[in-house]
């Protein structure tokens, strides 16, 4: 009992969240509870209310109301981006600009500061050029109110200064604080697309070196034991063989999991030799113009690798051939066997390591054709530019 108490215990710690970073919140204002004390500065026109000091106080008091109401409203749709942007948002301030202008051509004096309020508001909902358009007049509207009640509480250019200020300085922050946002969420989906490329880089690359050397050791055990009982020499021959095939695999899943191995076209033919003798298929290498370049060598030795390893697990052949067509534009590499097995031709077809091998060169900009040959057996042909990107460093970024 005490096991699975334990055992709940810890998996209840792996499923919580992770805790929220001061680099993970939000910059600038937390939420529309920061710019709610703003609403402060309508305390001289609540003043002259309580006090008796304006005409038709119910009027005052309801009007009041009402644009307190509004502003809430409209501050707590501006930091949602679906709401922000939706017509109840501008019917919203369209009522708060009518409130605004009636309340400061009505009483003057204190009640002028519901301009930089509503300018404020507006800040929240709207951007760009449409809010610039939108304080100059407001700017405007203040100053010339101010001025034609002549009792305003400061200068009249400071009412129009500071609903300029509210309005732009909140879309400013508001702005940069929605960016800062969108850039950590795009941050996070690079570094997870990333993570994908380095897996799918890593299995293709697990598959490709375990499948080659996985059959290259079933070849060579299966030589062993048809040598053993005649030839002990040879038969131990194989085994060593095996032993350095091993060795090898080791180093190269050690650089693949770095993702610093490098191949070429040469290497893998080389190593295709013994490996297709074991197995009873000839060699033959044709080549044609100039050496391909790096990148491209690399993308075809893979492409050598794969096709070997193919016609051992599968072909039953008795010969393969490799030729290298190399051209300045494009480079073509064509593997092809007389197999009969049963794996000729569907079962290699479809097999994964030529899937995979069509992507890499595809995202070279080449292509991987597989399928019968044209006199019987199997072939596999790849087209690359003849100084593809996509080596050791790229080649699995698609």
């Amino acid at each position: 009992m005490s096991e699975e108490v334990t055992l709940s215990k810890n998996l209840s710690k792996k499923t919580k969240k992770p805790r929220k970073t001061k680099r993970d919140r939000r910059p600038g204002p937390r939420g529309p509870y920061a710019l709610l004390p703003i609403l402060l500065m309508g305390l001289g026109a609540f003043s002259n209310l309580l006090q008796g000091e304006t005409s038709n106080p119910w009027v005052g008091g309801i009007g009041l109301l009402a644009f307190n109401s509004l502003y809430i409203s409209v501050v707590f749709r501006g930091f949602d981006r679906r709401k922000r942007e939706s017509v109840t948002s501008y019917v919203l301030l369209a009522a708060m600009g009518v409130i605004t202008f009636g309340l400061a051509i009505g009483y003057g004096g204190n009640w002028l500061l519901f301009f930089p309020l509503f300018s404020l508001a507006c800040g929240t909902i709207l951007r760009g050029r449409r809010l610039g358009i939108l304080l100059v007049v407001l700017a405007a509207s203040a100053c010339a109110v101010a001025l034609w009640r002549g009792d305003h509480v400061s200068e009249p250019w400071t009412i129009g200064y500071g609903t300029v200020i509210s309005g732009g300085v909140t879309a400013a922050i508001l702005t940069l604080s929605e960016t800062v946002m969108e850039l950590r969420a795009t941050r996070q989906e690079l570094a997870r697309s990333a993570v994908e490329r380095e897996r799918l880089r890593f299995s293709r690359d697990l598959h490709d070196l375990l499948g080659h050397t996985l059959s290259v050791v079933v070849v060579k055990s299966e030589a062993a034991r048809r040598l053993a009982p005649h030839d002990l020499d040879a038969a131990l021959a194989q085994v060593s063989d095996i032993e350095s095939v091993g060795r090898q695999a080791l180093t190269e899943i050690r650089e693949a999991v770095t993702g610093y191995r490098e191949g070429s076209l040469a290497t893998e033919l080389d190593r295709a030799g013994p490996v297709l003798a074991a197995a009873g298929i000839q060699k033959a290498v044709h080549r044609s113009g100039p050496p391909p370049a790096p990148q491209t060598d690399v993308l075809l030795g893979w492409v050598a690798r794969e096709a070997v390893t193919n016609a051992v697990r599968h072909s039953g052949a008795t010969r393969c051939v490799f030729v290298l067509d190399s051209g300045p534009e494009r480079v073509r590499l064509t593997v092809t066997d007389d197999g009969t097995g049963p794996g000729t031709p569907g079962a290699r077809s479809g097999g994964t390591g030529l899937k995979g091998l069509a992507e890499r060169l595809a995202a070279a900009g080449g292509s991987l054709e597989s399928g019968p040959g044209p006199d019987g057996g199997f072939a596999v042909t790849a087209e690359l530019p003849a100084d593809a990107e996509g080596g050791p460093a790229e080649r699995d970024c698609g």
